[in-house]
């Protein structure tokens, strides 16, 4: 299989520039927990819910749906791994399980240490679960994608019934009776809602675990089917130059975003009831087409710039033109992702918290504008670290702990 258009470097040109997008995404979607006054514990409170249209607009463009885009490259650089260990005569998943350790323990200190909604826990719990199930035959995969699948929608649908039941009548826009002060007793109440003090959040995390990471139990089930859907994208010829992989591509392109947009604005607007649907079952459909249409464009990109030799030879090789300023930030970004991740939650906490410059509170125009400063920011430095170094500083770190363990 071909597997499309790759760099100087080997890697597949698209999955670094969707990579670099889920992750601007993924900032967009929780720059508006940091920038709550209080932080995720006073949005927890407050009932996740706003009055200001701007608002409501902006956070809907971005939930869930770049956490779920990022998930599926997460299941697609898995499947490289497999194959790169397979055609090395190695055990699957073997070492892997040693990375997938790693990377628990550095969710858990990102947890601790800066952000309450940390995914990388959750990622390295799905992920053992996924690599015993990436090198099975397509029907096993079949099978058990499908039962987790079934289970989780059921899952949701249940809690969503329940939210229903107990709403007391509160209408769109509006928290439902009790969710303020539940929300503030839960999570410690006033203590918990200042960030006057680092330390103190980071007491907070821990001695609040149980509430914060209680989303662990929505995030690792969807992001095991996730991740094998993005393994079986791989398989299907989805960053394939062929004529079938342009046909999958078009085909998810348009059920992703033809249907799966016009669905996601019903659930936006359906009221704080829908929250679960809008957030954890609608955001992957729509996260298939941006994969799908990024991809296609990425490719175009390439052929139109690159040499008429063919899509091995990738930007940087020392023909066709060189990417703009932003693209090359972009594919910086994803070069880096995890260190970027990371990066971007301790930029907007020391932006937005009272530890910090204390610019929570704000209206919606500055909130983006927050956000458009630490985009800027992470475009300009992962570049420019990636000129001295092969990998981001938090997955040098993991590559030598993994490597050291290795010998």
């Amino acid at each position: 299989m071909s597997s499309g258009p790759t760099g100087a470097t080997g890697r597949i040109l698209a999955l670094d520039v969707l990579r670099g997008i889920a992750i601007l995404g993924t900032l967009a979607s929780n720059v508006w927990l940091f920038s709550t006054p209080g932080g995720p514990a006073a949005w927890i409170s407050d009932g996740f819910a706003t009055d200001d249209p701007a608002r409501t607009v902006l956070q809907a463009l971005s939930n869930g749906k770049f956490l779920a885009l990022l998930t599926l490259l997460f299941g697609v650089g898995l499947e490289l791994q497999y194959r790169s260990m397979v055609r090395r005569g190695m055990p699957w998943p073997g070492r892997y399980l040693l990375r997938a350790g790693i990377l628990l323990v550095e969710g858990f200190l990102h947890y601790v240490l800066v952000f309450e909604f940390d995914v990388l826990m959750g990622y390295a719990i799905a992920s053992v679960l996924a690599a015993y199930l990436i090198g099975r035959s397509n029907r096993a995969v079949r099978v058990w994608g499908g039962v987790v699948a079934g289970v989780y929608v059921v899952a949701i649908a249940g809690l969503t019934a329940l939210l229903a039941v107990t709403s007391d009548g509160s209408t769109a826009g509006e928290p439902a009776a009790g969710a303020s002060t539940a929300g503030a007793s839960g999570t410690g109440g006033g203590a918990s809602l200042s960030t006057a003090s680092w330390l103190d959040q980071v007491l907070v995390r821990l001695t609040y675990m149980d509430v914060f990471r209680i989303e662990l139990l929505l995030i690792v089930p969807s992001a095991t089917v996730l991740f094998l859907v993005g393994s079986r994208l791989v398989r299907a010829g989805m960053f394939s130059t062929t004529p079938d992989g342009a046909r999958l591509r078009r085909r998810l392109a348009w059920a992703g975003l033809g249907f799966g947009i016009p669905l996601n604005a019903l659930t936006t607007w359906a009221g704080p009831t829908w929250v679960l649907v809008d957030r954890y079952l609608v955001p992957p459909l729509v996260a298939l087409g941006i994969l799908a249409l990024g991809t296609t464009l990425v490719a175009r990109a390439h052929t139109a710039s690159g040499p008429a030799s063919g899509p091995a030879s990738g930007s940087g090789s020392g023909s066709g033109s060189r990417p703009g300023l932003l693209r090359r930030g972009v594919e910086g970004i994803g070069r880096t992702a995890l260190s970027c991740y990371v990066l971007q939650n301790v930029l907007a906490s020391a932006i937005c918290y009272d530890w910090g410059l204390g610019l929570a509170g704000g209206d919606a125009w500055q909130v983006v504008l927050i956000w458009a400063v630490i985009s800027l920011i992470l475009m300009v430095a992962a570049p420019l670290w990636l000129r001295r170094w092969p990998r981001g500083p938090i997955e040098l770190v993991m590559h030598r702990v993994y490597d050291a363990r290795r010998r």
